[in-house]
């Protein structure tokens, strides 16, 4: 069960400031959640494969389609240097 020493413990690592009003209110909205979460415990899922996203996923690919390139001295003319055919860059080491 959570106490308001709980909401005040956990408010501080947070740092946030919580009035009185509002650290009661937490304190039952956590006990709240908690009370759910040990009733999700005790359902039966021995028969539920584990799953990573509920629903499936498999890649869709486009089909490949030959198709003729650009020229390449089209290309390189747009190339600040180049050298047999390639782009030349300065050097990176």
């Amino acid at each position: 069960m959570i106490t308001k020493k709980d909401v005040e413990y956990v408010a501080g690592l947070a740092r946030l400031e919580f009035s009185e009003e509002e650290k009661e209110r937490l304190v039952k909205t956590l006990g709240d959640i908690l009370e759910y979460a040990q009733k999700l415990n005790q359902v039966d899922t021995n028969s539920v494969k584990p799953t990573a996203h509920i629903l499936p996923l498999s890649n869709v690919y486009r089909e490949d389609r030959v198709r003729p390139s650009m020229d390449r001295e089209k290309i390189l003319g747009n190339a600040p240097d180049s050298s047999n055919g390639c782009f030349r860059v300065p050097r990176v080491i």
